[in-house]
């Protein structure tokens, strides 16, 4: 079975050390205008919080093991802030050695924000052109020491599979979570395949995949369908339903440093118009 603890993952008290055998998730990116506008004070609050969430995932990683975090740069009012860049310095300063980087590439035809180009076609001169973004970053990190496997034959991967589909490539090309899916009106969660890629390339059967920012639950979802178990941090209350009917049958713990977020971030969503996330001189 599976647990789902409702609280801030910077205390992930509930985990004991080196107890999960991968880390998976996509951290709120920094007050993303049409997901998370104004969660967090400031730029330095928000990297103060990774760190802290880091500290904790590398308590609880077991030796040689991996944790791996789907993350973009953002831009809000003109400034582009460098998430991709200061994860990788915050997990390198905490003893976490960086790894490796796959590029998942999205379909050209659905841009999620904004068609930041756009603007160039309204204004054709030199320095209004800001490309439209059609990737996020895969970074892949590893605690030191050398990894004890479980169950190697049954985790065992199909080679056929990864031939196939190219998983060997630094660059994934998957869809993304499409509006018209239920999981999209919450959260802009990644898809399902590329979660089931990162767990079966990088965790065994039996292993517990950790998710300190578990949103609606795609990571736990994979992780039961894979025969993981799973646990999983959300701090917003208002999931608790989408969650419960994504993941299953599961443990759920409520903290009393849970919040209730969804509804208030869809208000400041609403309230923004395209023009507010769009590049300026």
């Amino acid at each position: 079975m599976g647990k789902v603890i409702f609280g801030d993952s910077r205390d992930m008290r509930e985990v004991s050390n080196e107890s999960v055998g991968l880390v998976l998730s996509s951290p709120p990116y920094y007050n993303a205008p049409y997901d998370f506008p104004d969660l967090f004070r400031d730029y330095r609050s928000y990297i103060s919080t990774l760190r802290e969430v880091l500290f904790e995932v590398r308590r609880v990683l077991q030796r040689g093991r991996a944790a791996v975090f789907v993350v973009q740069d953002v831009r809000i009012d003109g400034e582009l802030y460098p998430i991709t860049a200061d994860l990788i310095s915050l997990a390198r300063e905490i003893g976490l050695r960086y790894q490796d980087r796959i590029i998942w590439r999205k379909p050209e035809g659905y841009i999620r924000i904004s068609r930041r180009s756009g603007v160039f076609v309204q204004h054709p001169y030199p320095l209004y052109f800001y490309p439209d973004n059609v990737y996020e970053d895969v970074l892949v990190f590893r605690k030191e020491g050398k990894p004890q496997l479980i169950n190697r034959e049954e985790s065992k991967v199909d080679l056929n599979l990864f031939q196939r589909e190219k998983w060997y490539l630094s660059v994934w090309e998957l869809t993304n979570v499409l509006p018209s899916q239920r999981w999209s009106k919450f959260t802009a969660a990644f898809p399902e395949e590329l979660a089931k890629r990162v767990i079966t390339l990088y965790s065994c059967v039996g292993d517990v995949v950790l998710d300190p920012f578990l949103g609606t639950g795609t990571t736990a979802a994979v992780a039961r369908a894979l025969r993981r178990d799973f646990v999983g941090y959300e701090v917003d209350l208002e999931l608790e339903e989408v969650i419960r009917e994504r993941v299953g049958e599961a443990e759920v713990v409520k903290r009393s440093d849970a919040k209730r977020l969804r509804t208030t971030l869809k208000a400041a969503v609403t309230k923004r118009t395209p023009s507010d996330s769009s590049p300026s001189l």
